[in-house]
């Protein structure tokens, strides 16, 4: 750690502590040069898997896109945004759990609707319908059934 005020790289660490919730570590530095002492704040990067898509094309991971279906599908349903958030957050912990660094984009809308059969049956029949491309009133039906049955 280069010290910001005579930018040496020799720093020694003073303190250090859990803040956040246990997700940052704050550290007091005193640098070894000048003396000057100033504080750090340490936290995990975490790192999102790319979407590898169907038609074989990549792109990074985009949490708005996942907001944005999750909210279509919810749209004038009673699930509060906490619910939402709190489903974002474990969609997301689940991918970077796998390890990997591309992950299908079906793994991704398979997450998002076992999310929503949780959080709203409605919803979870509102995105499958789109997602899995119902062609007529029998898919539908079917999945209709199998809502029922579970």
């Amino acid at each position: 750690m280069h010290c910001p005020f005579c930018n040496t790289e020799d720093t020694k660490v003073i303190d250090s502590r859990l803040v956040a919730a246990g997700g940052q570590i704050r550290r007091r530095r005193e640098c070894v040069n000048c003396g000057e002492r100033y504080t750090t704040y340490e936290m995990p990067e975490l790192v999102m898997p790319y979407v590898v898509k169907t038609d074989g094309t990549r792109e990074p991971f985009n949490e708005e896109k996942l907001r944005g279906g999750l909210q279509r599908a919810l749209e004038k349903r009673p699930v509060d945004s906490e619910q939402v958030e709190s489903a974002i957050t474990r969609i997301k912990q689940s991918l970077r759990s796998t390890g990997e660094r591309e992950v299908p984009s079906r793994m991704i809308g398979e997450s998002l609707m076992e999310t929503l059969h949780e959080l709203d049956q409605v919803a979870y029949v509102r995105f499958a319908s789109v997602y899995r491309q119902f062609e007529d009133i029998e898919e539908f039906r079917a999945e209709l059934d199998k809502l029922e049955k579970n």
